[in-house]
């Protein structure tokens, strides 16, 4: 079970965690807008540890082979070892490549996650996905290798503006409509013009704890796992073409859409109660509005669904409901039936 940390204190949490790693150098990875924002929150862990920064590039778009490479060169170039031990501190971009880079680098050296998102809290931070786009098309290159252990402060979600609470929240609903109706019912009715941090966080916590759950039984996504896919066959093709567009945009976002379309067919081919997904596509277009797609983009998004990695023999597969928590993986919805879930996006 990975070693999951929710704390106030991520500096304690980190010195104790460096304390006991046995490691010969300490490295820690940041974006330029982690830097700028969340470094000076862990200014006591500098005063006492010595660590070497290492700086990429922000956003998706940066999370490329050109930037894994001035990771790896960084490190050979400041003498890491395969003693060696780095912090991927950061939103789901840096952990995501970083955990890569570690992974990958003398074929392995530890690191720790400290998600400064909620976004990489609940979802990218925690269980063991790492890679890199390539080819325009999203993670297509990683590997699972879990963090040694992932601090999850709470004090850096106060950095965060409304779009990207917003991004980890769609994660978060996503983890609800997996679990119970009595989560989902709690995530509904959650604020998200006028959030509550203090009603948020034990929030983070049990949706840790989803994931978490469903990661251990199958760590190497072979069956279950899947379920965490949720929202993210549609999403992750309108986030590509939205890339490849060169369009900006946040995660969260895309798999909110992406939940819109699922949902639909899960009413259309598993009937999920209609009266629960329309509560919860009203909740999702009234926080996170609509994306900027046309009919005329139906055929790419359909193409781009066709190489998504969860896919085999070239038919699209995703995870629907027949009720919340009752999970089917491994659907396959028509050509028809996918731009049918398009429409209704569009048209909600």
């Amino acid at each position: 079970m990975q070693n999951i940390i929710l704390t106030n204190d991520a500096t304690s949490e980190l010195k104790s965690l460096i304390a006991t790693s046995g490691s010969d150098k300490v490295f820690a990875l940041y974006d330029e807008n982690t830097f700028r924002h969340c470094r000076s929150l862990l200014a006591n862990l500098y005063g006492e540890v010595s660590i070497t920064d290492i700086i990429i590039p922000p956003t998706d778009a940066a999370k490329n082979t050109d930037t894994l490479a001035s990771v790896w060169e960084a490190l050979q170039k400041k003498g890491a070892s395969r003693s060696s031990l780095m912090l991927c501190i950061g939103g789901g971009m840096v952990t995501d490549l970083g955990g890569f880079a570690a992974a990958t680098f003398k074929r392995g050296i530890n690191f720790i996650n400290v998600p400064t998102t909620l976004l990489a809290m609940v979802d990218a931070a925690v269980g063991g996905k790492t890679g890199i786009n390539f080819g325009s098309l999203k993670n297509e290159i990683g590997v699972f290798r879990e963090a040694s252990a992932v601090v999850c402060d709470t004090n850096f979600l106060h950095t965060l503006d409304a779009e990207n609470t917003n991004s980890g929240f769609a994660e978060m609903l996503k983890h609800a409509l997996l679990s119970s109706k009595e989560m989902w019912s709690r995530h509904i009715s959650f604020d998200l013009i006028n959030p509550d941090f203090r009603t948020l966080l034990p929030m983070v916590g049990e949706s840790i704890e989803v994931k978490k759950n469903i990661v251990a039984q199958d760590p190497q996504e072979h069956g279950l796992r899947k379920a965490l896919n949720l929202g993210h066959t549609f999403g992750h093709a309108m986030e590509t073409l939205a890339l490849k567009r060169s369009n900006t945009g946040l995660h969260g976002y895309f798999v909110a859409w992406g939940l819109v379309c699922e949902l639909y067919l899960s009413c259309v081919l598993e009937k999920f109660p209609s009266d629960t997904m329309r509560k919860t596509v009203q909740y999702i277009l009234s926080n996170y509005g609509k994306p900027n797609i046309t009919c005329k983009d139906y055929e790419e998004l359909y193409d781009l669904m066709l190489h998504d990695k969860k896919n085999s023999g070239g038919v699209i597969s995703c995870t629907l409901l027949a009720e919340i928590g009752d999970i089917r993986i491994d659907r396959h919805p028509t050509k028809d039936d996918i731009f049918e879930a398009f429409d209704f996006l569009r048209e909600a």
